[in-house]
């Protein structure tokens, strides 16, 4: 943990030509632009499959990567795909992703390609059995989880019939026989995720930049993960939930928030050693240099809501075990990689948690205009084991939060910055790069100085979020010495 800044951009906001970033030369030259900066972090979200709503804290896999990252050009370079069958690919959007018209489209090329690679199969074999044996212990269930919803015409896998949704053994052994094909696409797919993803870290780590990932606390109940470990889960006998996680009324909703992701049972897990989450923690930390946990504070209690409401409101506190299961990390590794998403109800409980273990916390600039000067979230108040953001994904963005700011807000943001709240966007930036704070980090649009139509995600709403991308040439010079000069200046380099 050295003094140090990054930019938090997700790979599918990154300019390119097919629609939605990816792993490919864009992803690269990004690499190249942190590293001429002075940058140490690249911080991303989730990898994982999406489903309805595109959210990438909504997937079908804790583990598999989205097809929808990985680079065509590179599929080109393996001889998978032709380069006259990328020429009509040209035509979306740069400034929004596209998904449902870049998934059917993305399907189809890799399907293709995966005819290719079994004509020239001998030409990946060595990598690919090397792939099946390190990871067959969660992309055998996932394959087979994608083939069956495929089946199922991507029907919830607990209305499936009853053999396949209770895992019946001898109806999943002729599963695989059955669906073989489709199920050794998903194979080749995450074969080819992989290799790209860790060329790109290789890439990274040689420049002395850090992929830092990002861990939701829940996975989504129409997952491979929830259909494969039932019993860690509060589910009925028809696997429906019986309690559902979310956060009680906060600052981004009156009712709170309802997430609908069915919520741990945390006995069963400690009875079997923790094992599913350790197996999690051990492959994202492979995955990424440093790991964020998302909603840290359910690793010491959750918001338990009954499944039946309508809202987050009528929940209760249950407890976890986050503290044996960290424990478990730390004997195995030492000092754990690991920040700790310490915002909403954080109680003396969880910060114990959080500090026993060492872990940093985070602070986020913009929550701190709304009370008074011993606001936690203002720079004169942090200390040095945190990660400090002028905002994050679900924040809206820095310009767009000035332009909006209550009244109590502006009078606070101009007394402390000594400028009206329309001038204020880069001493923000520059209060977080010189504050005490470990790690300082900005996502890409307060850096592109974007208002609120750059906003990736507006919790509480389904649908329009995710889809924000940024150009090359909205980077201007201006800005890379901008970020370059704080970054020399706050001793961040």
């Amino acid at each position: 943990m050295a003094r140090s800044s990054g930019i938090l951009v997700h790979i599918s906001s990154l300019p390119g030509k097919y629609g939605i970033g990816s792993m490919g030369e864009d992803a690269f030259t990004f690499v190249d632009f942190l590293k001429e900066t002075g940058q140490k972090y690249w911080q991303i979200l989730p990898l994982g499959p999406t489903g309805y709503g595109n959210s990438p804290y909504q997937s079908y896999s804790a583990f598999a990567g989205s097809d929808l990252l990985i680079s065509l050009d590179k599929l080109v370079e393996d001889k998978l795909l032709k380069p006259e069958e990328l020429l009509d690919l040209t035509h979306f959007s740069e400034r929004k992703v596209e998904y449902e018209k870049i998934g059917v489209l993305k399907s189809s090329l890799l399907k293709k390609a995966f005819g290719r690679f079994n004509t020239k199969f001998d030409d990946f074999k060595d990598a690919y059995y090397n792939f099946l044996g390190e990871h067959s212990w969660w992309l055998d269930d996932y394959a087979l989880f994608q083939a069956l919803k495929e089946y199922n015409l991507d029907v919830i896998w607990n209305e499936w019939k009853a053999d396949y949704k209770k895992r019946d053994v001898h109806s999943l052994d002729k599963a695989h026989l059955q669906y073989a094909e489709s199920i050794n696409f998903h194979r080749f797919v995450q074969f080819i995720f992989f290799k790209q993803w860790f060329e790109l870290k290789q890439y990274a780590n040689d420049l002395g930049i850090q992929l830092f990932g990002d861990l939701p606390l829940y996975v989504s109940l129409d997952s491979s993960d929830v259909w494969g470990n039932q019993d860690i889960f509060l589910l009925d006998d028809e696997g429906k939930p019986t309690h559902v996680g979310g956060v009680p009324p906060d600052y981004f909703s009156e009712t709170g928030q309802l997430w609908g992701c069915p919520v741990f049972d945390w006995n069963r897990l400690a009875e079997r050693g923790f094992d599913w989450w350790m197996a999690r923690l051990h492959f994202c930390l492979n995955m990424f240099d440093v790991i964020r946990i998302d909603h840290f504070r359910g690793l010491e209690s959750f918001w338990s809501v009954p499944a039946s409401e309508k809202t987050a409101i009528n929940g209760q506190w249950w407890p976890a075990k986050g503290y044996e299961l960290l424990q478990m990390l730390q004997s195995q590794l030492g000092e754990l990689p690991v920040i700790a998403e310490d915002l909403g109800v954080i109680t003396p409980e969880v910060e114990k948690l959080r500090d026993d273990f060492n872990l940093p916390g985070m602070k986020v600039l913009q929550f701190g205009f709304a009370s008074d000067a011993t606001n936690e979230h203002l720079p004169h108040n942090y200390g040095k084991n945190f990660v400090v953001y002028t905002g994050t994904h679900d924040n809206n963005t820095t310009l767009g939060w000035l332009k909006s700011a209550t009244k109590k807000e502006q009078r606070n943001i101009r007394k402390y910055f000594r400028r009206t709240r329309r001038r204020a966007l880069d001493p923000v930036i520059e209060a977080c790069w010189g504050s005490v704070a470990e790690i300082a980090i900005m996502p890409m649009q307060d850096l592109l100085r974007l208002d609120a139509k750059g906003r990736m995600n507006v919790p509480g709403v389904p649908s329009g979020n995710w889809e924000w991308r940024f150009r090359w040439r909205q980077l201007r010079q201006s800005r890379r010495d901008f970020l370059k000069e704080i970054t020399q200046k706050y001793n961040r380099r």
